[in-house]
């Protein structure tokens, strides 16, 4: 479940999930024999002959999504699904340009282009990259990013109109200025809260207006809920729900399979159509193992109620973590949505500067010996996330939280004797 354990028998809490991608927990009992009684009857067809798990998962998965949202595809992994899901935004447009946001993630393989963790590689001409709407370490955020002339370091909590949203929104537009004809863009693509570059929110507003503009300019709008889908994020099954959007096409991968290699695009019957125009085949995409595995794990988040407890856990977690945030000098910022969280830590608050490589990695390793596993992200490599499987208790969020403060005690005094 949300154990791990290392070659001596020592346990560990995991509150990364193997890269946010068990969602239900480490050996589910139900997902594990699921994916043994299909073994024990059929592990693989080709995509040739279908076998009925497929149409039954479709049909489970798909129900699960708002409108249009009616076709799925089945692939092995997020980078397959990214790379399908352009695919098919520059079929149906008949345009080449695509747009993503500085920091994001969404492959490295086919979309290396659209993420810019790989800055060693050049672009792809036919990709743009717009400024990241980061209201906590961009241009525009603070008292630009409220309603009120209250200065936070939070992530946005705008209840009326956002000023950072609207500064962000006329960078984005300007790359429809600048570098591509208008009515000339393919696609828009965005997770819902970034997940490799830490938890990054954007100010309230900004992906709705995004998803506006891209369609006036003839384009589809792409959600990549690799990380943020299956009810991580507690209030909503999809993160893009959060926003007030319903996109065009949706990737899914991770946690949808529990750490079994299943990912998946839905799109709507019109996209779908383009793909006919091209030759589409996934030797393993959708077999009778991953379809069952699929299965399993949307009846346990139902089941089990994990998205309830992503919601409940996630922001008793949260709270007690912002407690950090205002004791401790080293962290900048805490900031996240359900069970999609991070804690950003810097040299002081004032600066903002990243933490040091040597001095983040003192904490990471302080927790690992306390038991507690937790992930590392952010362009800087400077923040904590924390994406444990759905099924951790309060208990266990509690001793996560004693053992960072003891773990960030530690470095504080370390600080002060140097």
């Amino acid at each position: 479940m949300q154990w791990l354990f290392d070659h001596t028998g020592r346990r560990y809490l995991d509150m990364y999930g193997g890269i946010v991608t068990v969602s239900v927990g480490h050996c589910h009992p139900k997902v594990t024999a699921a994916a043994v009684e299909q073994m024990n009857t059929l592990s693989h067809t080709t995509n040739i002959y279908y076998h009925p798990k497929i149409h039954e998962y479709a049909a489970a998965l798909t129900a699960r999504l708002p409108g249009d949202l009616k076709v799925a595809y089945f692939v092995n992994s997020g980078t397959e699904a990214n790379d399908l899901a352009i695919t098919m935004a520059k079929l149906y447009t008949r345009q080449t340009d695509v747009i993503s946001l500085r920091n994001g993630y969404h492959g490295v393989m086919g979309p290396t282009a659209m993420s810019t963790w790989r800055h060693d590689l050049p672009l792809a001409p036919a990709f743009h990259h717009a400024m990241n709407p980061d209201v906590y370490a961009g241009l525009w955020g603070g008292s630009n990013c409220r309603d009120s002339p209250v200065q936070t370091n939070r992530a946005c909590d705008c209840t009326g109109q956002c000023l950072a949203a609207e500064k962000y929104y006329q960078q984005l537009e300007e790359v429809f200025k600048y570098s591509l004809p208008r009515g000339r863009v393919a696609a828009f693509i965005a997770e819902s809260i970034q997940g490799v570059g830490g938890a990054v929110q954007f100010p309230k507003g900004y992906l709705k207006k995004a998803f506006e503009l891209v369609r006036i300019n003839g384009g589809v709008c792409i959600s990549d809920e690799v990380q943020t889908g299956f009810g991580r994020t507690g209030e909503h099954f999809w993160g893009f729900e959060g926003h007030g959007v319903r996109p065009d096409i949706v990737t899914m991968a991770k946690g949808i399979g529990n750490g079994f290699p299943l990912a998946a695009v839905v799109t709507t019957p019109a996209i779908a159509e383009a793909l006919t125009q091209a030759l589409h085949f996934n030797t393993f995409g959708g077999n009778p193992v991953a379809s069952a595995v699929g299965l399993a794990v949307l009846d346990v988040i139902e089941t089990e109620r994990l998205q309830r407890n992503a919601a409940s856990v996630g922001t008793h977690l949260l709270l007690a973590l912002a407690e950090l945030r205002d004791k401790f000098e080293c962290v900048g910022d805490v900031r996240g949505k359900g069970l999609m969280i991070a804690v950003e830590l810097v040299r002081d608050k004032e600066s903002r500067v990243p933490m040091a490589n040597k001095h983040f990695m003192d904490i990471w390793d302080h927790c690992k010996e306390m038991g507690l596993l937790l992930g590392r992200g952010g362009f800087n490599g400077n923040v904590l996330r924390v994406k444990p499987p759905m099924c951790i208790t309060r208990q266990d969020a509690d001793f996560a939280v004693a053992v960072l403060r003891r773990a960030l005690q530690a470095h504080s005094e370390k600080v002060r004797r140097v």
